[in-house]
């Protein structure tokens, strides 16, 4: 069915001041945003992600969606419309689905052109222009990502390190940096206070990506329970009850004994059974 307001043309008439001009319909708008989204390369897994459908129980995923709303509704051009998101925490806990959610509305209601990727996918990608199974060259598979006006970079720090990725992440990032376009970053590794730990972020992306993820996006750490862990037609209160245990403390080995120990006086008090400390010292 053709559209009944340009009859598939793309322009409408209006009547400005009473003259009659014509302007860009909204089918055309609508038309022009899936083809953008097409080609976004957003997983098929994540294309239902909005901010609408995520399941924000606890006031970290809340603030999460806060600041992906603040995100969107800056870009592009008002003030701090460039800075991003690094989202932080655990595998399941929404980072993907709040980094695509922000993507997917920039592409729609604001036009932008924008990509997803992993950044294994993106070094696999890089990698596939040295032998000739990706028609495009690495400068032209670069120029991609730095062009795009939003760029996802999921699951950041997991790919393995090499001096090569390093400084494939750094040209990519350091280039979005100095244009002042908007990022989205994703990961699993924590910040950490040793500099040294190889599991934190900043020894897995390199310390000069970390310094420029600082001005480039505001950090936040979603805790929440793993998503994908859920039971079938789980509800809000069943994510609730799985995070609760997630988030609870486990007893420290040290202090296992004791504990023990008290559990084997208290039985003996009450005349339930002769339970005694096998033997070491409390709190060895």
């Amino acid at each position: 069915m053709s559209c009944p307001l340009c009859d598939d043309t793309g322009w409408k008439p209006v009547e400005i001041n009473g003259v009659r001009q014509v302007e860009r319909c909204e089918c055309w708008r609508t038309d022009a945003g899936q083809k953008r989204l097409s080609t976004a390369n957003i997983p098929r897994r994540y294309q239902h992600c909005t901010l609408a459908n995520f399941e924000a129980y606890n006031d970290s995923l809340k603030r999460g969606v806060v600041l992906a709303q603040r995100v969107i509704d800056s870009f592009p051009g008002a003030e701090g419309g460039d800075r991003g998101l690094l989202l932080i925490g655990m595998p399941g806990v929404g980072k993907t689905h709040l980094a695509v959610a922000i993507l997917k509305k920039c592409i729609s209601d604001r036009a932008a052109h924008g990509l997803f990727y992993t950044t294994s996918d993106l070094m696999a990608l890089l990698r596939s222009t040295y032998t000739g199974e990706e028609k495009a060259t690495e400068s032209q598979v670069l120029r991609t990502m730095t062009a795009a006006d939003v760029l996802v970079l999921d699951d950041v720090g997991r790919e393995r390190a090499t001096e090569w990725r390093d400084e494939m992440l750094h040209l990519i990032v350091n280039t979005r940096y100095s244009e002042r376009r908007l990022t989205i970053f994703t990961t699993n590794f924590d910040i950490g206070s040793d500099t040294t730990d190889p599991d934190t972020l900043p020894c897995r992306v390199g310390f000069r990506v970390y310094s420029r993820l600082h001005e480039m996006c505001e950090f936040i750490h979603l805790d929440a329970a793993d998503y994908r862990e859920r039971p079938p037609n789980a509800t809000v209160d069943d994510l609730i009850a799985m995070w609760k245990v997630r988030n609870k403390p486990a007893l420290p080995a040290r202090a296992a004994r004791p504990a023990r120990a008290q559990l084997r006086e208290s039985a003996a008090r009450d005349g339930k059974a002769d339970l005694r400390w096998p033997g070491g010292r409390a709190g060895s």
